[in-house]
């Protein structure tokens, strides 16, 4: 007990000298997990997040988004005789009914319709091994190289497969596409039934949706082979993670759990008071030599905890030519932590500088190039 205290203590002092936050990661039951920060990548938790495991109806997240970059909305498709009756989860298409594919996409993402997807499939190519292959394609796109599908819905395959952080990675391209992500965050939803003739009420399978308040998507799975898999989104003070659990019995739990860690490890920091930066910019041509500019407004930012030095570049004209008005935006200072743009405030005139009227602005349409400057503090 007392070697345990000590180790404690010794993992505690490291992560304080190191800058690393303190938070406890949590104890889950997934076999492969990941949290990574959906903006840039960034893993900030991680569980045998690289090995391959059957990804269950997560897969449907790459069958959307390969849907929503191959057709349109409104796009009347009528259903295959091959999509109807397919096992699993479905919506109960009929042979030859017409359903847009918006509808099809809800059935897709809410219901988890095994059938929606091969509809889908059979409207965008005539063959499901072509609607396959365009997944895959997808996938090699993105640079993700343990990542396979065999089919569009996630039904077991031989060569069907992902990692919990390649998944991560395909969820957060997804949610870069604004339909998907209106899709995913959807509770409850009615489609037509039967070329309107009734209607189907589809419930979102997301549960997290109801009891995460930050909660924007995405999928859940399941098959006997894979066990539970879960995709989860969540949006917080600017900050999007994305988590992932794959073969998890105890998924909502872990989702909420591993969230929260996520979130611990970002905090608000003050980039910059208001008028914090004044600088001084030579006049061509005016009653006086110069005018002082300034930041009028502050900045503030959601960054990891442990992040590194925030660096600013200064963006100001090497000088300006009378007529500057009060108020006026003359440049900008951007600010960079980690090498990732933070944000920016803009450097406002503080005062005006009239032309003084025996000044002839000739040196403006000589010398036009020489009202640049940019600056590194």
């Amino acid at each position: 007990m007392k070697k345990i205290a000590v180790l404690l203590l010794a993992v505690f002092l490291t992560q304080l000298l190191f800058g690393l936050p303190v938070s406890a990661s949590p104890e889950i039951s997934a076999k492969s997990a990941v949290v990574i920060d959906a903006k840039n990548g960034k893993i900030l938790y991680e569980k045998d997040a690289n090995s391959r495991r059957g990804m269950a109806s997560t897969t449907k997240i790459m069958t959307a988004l390969v849907a929503l970059e191959n057709s349109m909305l409104d796009q009347l498709v009528n259903v295959d005789p091959r999509a109807c009756g397919v096992e699993g989860s479905s919506v109960y298409l009929f042979e030859n009914e017409k359903i847009t594919m918006e509808s099809l996409l809800y059935a897709l993402m809410l219901q988890s319709a095994n059938d929606a997807a091969e509809a889908i499939a059979y409207a965008i190519c005539d063959e499901m091994e072509d609607f396959v292959a365009l997944m895959n394609e997808k996938a090699d796109e993105m640079g993700l190289t343990a990542t396979h599908f065999d089919n569009p819905h996630g039904l077991d395959g031989e060569t069907h497969y992902t990692t919990a952080y390649e998944l991560a990675l395909i969820a957060a391209k997804a949610l870069e596409n604004e339909i998907f992500a209106e899709i995913v965050s959807t509770v409850k939803k009615s489609i037509p039934l039967h070329n309107g003739e009734a209607t189907r009420l589809l419930v979102n399978h997301n549960r997290l949706l109801r009891e995460y308040d930050d909660i924007i998507g995405v999928k859940t799975g399941y098959t006997k082979k894979c066990g539970r898999t879960l995709v989860s989104a969540a949006q917080r003070d600017g900050v999007r993670l994305i988590c992932v659990t794959l073969n998890d019995g105890n998924d909502w739990v872990d989702h909420r759990s591993l969230l929260d860690f996520g979130f611990s490890l970002y905090e608000e920091n003050t980039v910059a008071d208001a008028g914090k930066f004044t600088y001084t910019v030579p006049v061509c041509g005016g009653e006086v030599s110069s005018v002082e500019v300034k930041n009028g407004e502050p900045l503030t930012a959601v960054l990891p905890k442990n992040h590194g030095e925030i660096k600013v570049v200064t963006e100001l004209p090497r000088f300006l030519y009378a007529g500057v008005e009060k108020g006026e935006a003359i440049g900008k200072n951007v600010f960079y932590a980690d090498g990732v743009k933070i944000g920016e405030v803009l450097l406002y005139a503080q005062d005006s500088v009239p032309i003084h009227r025996e000044e002839k602005n000739f040196w403006k349409i000589i010398f036009p190039f020489l009202n640049e400057r940019k600056r590194e503090s």
